[in-house]
């Protein structure tokens, strides 16, 4: 065999018994380990850390392009192991085939150190797997698919702020998340905490929500309404190209490109980033992009597929909270406030909308995603996204005598009593 029958990833050089990830499934490697084969067609994420106990992870996108025809040979990705760095670095192709060559040629290599592609510990291995699989994230046939449907290599670029190579690692930073040390210039702080790499944001400034120049109303109906915010994101950051109708030009496979494509690719870069390499800045993008489209209201009537399609990715994401490691994703009462808070709030917008006949007509498709998840967070963490509750009433102690109790526990969600609006004069 002088080449390989499918796509591979080769990992030149790579130690035995670090932790190594492919998407959805983590694993140790073994001194076999050479990399891995029969690699679907799409984008794919692989990170390495030196250690499973190590929190420091680093990572990188790569994409597997469709074969022009049948008879073109599958495409090949190289990296190798860099010691100084502890992480995969690019390597040309030429020093890749001199590898293969030493390990035997690609008859050797393709047969005995290739591991099978595969997103659940049991499926698809063999005698010869070159992997032990440590952590089978996913068991449903499709689930990265799902997950990573948005992003495009676009997205991916502006994002890494890389056309080369989509790197990102555990410590990557946007720099509305950096952390600022009172007395230390910025210099001070790379050498304080080591250079990090900057990724790209969108921006998403929650504190000014209006357009450049608005003023009294227009500002009060932009900070209650962020539909202004999304729209300006949606414009200034295409996944590709200018975004005009709902469905516009092709983008990266032949996928066509919709309204809002970018902020459900960022969410699903965030979401992922977050799930493999625990990164703490992809998470405060998450809730940022969670805080400006759950509190639109003008949008959801006017974009209501992007409404429908974000919220049929947000249970994609909610169904995976649990894998995430360290504790990131808190879904108790305590650290799921914020989110239970959002979806409460975007309950009663779509209430307020059907109650205008000719609107309710148009969200119909937004309603039922709503339901959907509305009735997952029910199940899984006896959320209660309504109003309905009692507040107070009359209770019967034991010895018979009757008790007025009141609580006040749901006023910061009600945004009454000490949590209500207060007007002040200026």
């Amino acid at each position: 065999m002088s080449t390989h029958p499918t796509s591979t990833l080769i990992l030149l050089n790579l130690p035995p018994s670090i932790l190594c990830g492919i998407n959805l499934l983590t694993f140790t490697t073994t001194p076999a380990f050479l990399g891995i084969k029969n690699l679907p067609t799409g984008f794919h994420f692989l990170f390495t850390s030196p250690s499973a106990s190590l929190s420091l992870r680093d990572g990188f996108w790569f994409h597997i392009p469709q074969p022009p025809s049948s008879s073109s040979p599958p495409p090949t990705v190289f990296r190798k192991w860099s010691p100084e760095n502890e992480s995969l670095i690019l390597c040309s192709q030429h020093e890749g085939e001199t590898f293969i060559k030493s390990k035997g040629g690609w008859k050797e290599v393709y047969e005995k150190h290739l591991t099978p592609y595969r997103q659940s510990a049991g499926a698809g291995s063999d005698e010869n797997d070159a992997a032990a699989a440590t952590k089978p994230e996913d068991d449903k046939e499709g689930a990265w698919e799902g997950l990573m449907s948005h992003i495009t290599s676009s997205i991916l670029t502006r994002f890494t702020k890389n056309d080369e190579e989509w790197t990102i690692s555990s410590a990557s930073s946007g720099v509305q998340d950096r952390d600022e040390i009172p007395g230390l210039s910025a210099e001070e702080v790379r050498e304080v905490i080591g250079e990090e790499k900057e990724l790209g944001m969108l921006g998403i400034d929650l504190k000014r929500t209006w357009r450049e120049g608005a003023v009294g109303r227009e500002r009060t109906e932009g900070a209650r309404d962020r539909s202004w915010l999304l729209t300006d994101l949606c414009e200034r950051y295409p996944s590709r190209g200018r975004v005009g109708d709902e469905v516009a030009r092709k983008s990266d496979g032949g996928r066509e490109e919709r309204w809002g494509d970018v902020i459900l690719g960022q969410m699903e870069i965030c979401f992922l980033m977050v799930l493999t390499l625990a990164n703490y800045s992809c998470l405060e993008e998450w809730k940022r992009i969670m805080a400006l489209v759950l509190t639109c209201e003008k949008s959801v009537r006017d974009r209501s597929e992007f409404f429908a399609r974000f919220l049929r990715l947000l249970k994609q994401q909610l169904e995976r909270t649990d894998d995430v490691e360290g504790g990131l994703f808190d879904m108790s009462v305590d650290g799921g406030a914020f989110l239970k808070a959002l979806l409460k709030g975007f309950k009663r917008t779509l209430g307020q909308i059907s109650e205008n006949k000719g609107d309710e007509e148009g969200i119909e498709n937004v309603k039922e995603e709503f339901e959907e998840v509305e009735t997952w967070v029910k199940d899984q963490y006896r959320w209660e996204l309504g109003d309905d509750f009692v507040r107070s009433g009359m209770l019967e102690l034991e010895d018979g005598e009757m008790v007025l109790m009141e609580t006040k526990e749901l006023e910061g969600e009600d945004e009454s009593g000490e949590y209500a609006p207060v007007v002040v004069d200026l």
